[in-house]
């Protein structure tokens, strides 16, 4: 039997692929709390309103706030700097990646990606914060 009370860590997504969004959701909701955005500056204004999620999920090119400045948002922050942050992209271009991961990013994931993947790659981040 499951334990009802155990909180579930937070996830905030900003991916504007109505059909990504749909895929995040299946296979994230079942271990942590979701919340979904389209673009970069609702996602930042999310937090900025005093909502502080446990992981930062965020695809490159979303409208807005694209996802690279997103992350420079984040990091220039001094109440959100410290969230770990993973890009998602479907561009596998290798200085996109070192861009990303230079200026703050914990992890970059290449889509089409493997759901089993991305999974263990948020709970080696969470677990080494110790939130799972």
């Amino acid at each position: 039997m499951r334990n009802q009370n155990i909180i579930k860590p937070s996830v905030l997504v900003v991916e504007d692929d109505l059909f990504i969004q749909s895929i995040l959701n299946k296979i994230l909701s079942v271990n942590y709390e979701v919340t979904i955005f389209s673009n970069g500056m609702d996602g930042l204004i999310f937090l900025q309103s005093g909502n502080i999620t446990d992981i930062i999920l965020s695809d490159l090119n979303v409208p807005s706030l694209d996802g690279f400045s997103f992350l420079e948002q984040v990091r220039n922050s001094g109440f959100f700097k410290s969230i770990p942050f993973i890009i998602l992209s479907g561009k596998d271009d290798i200085e996109i990646k070192f861009k990303c991961l230079d200026s703050g990013a914990d992890d970059f994931l290449t889509k089409p990606f493997n759901p089993k993947e991305l999974d263990a790659r948020l709970k080696n981040i969470l677990r080494r914060i110790g939130k799972i």
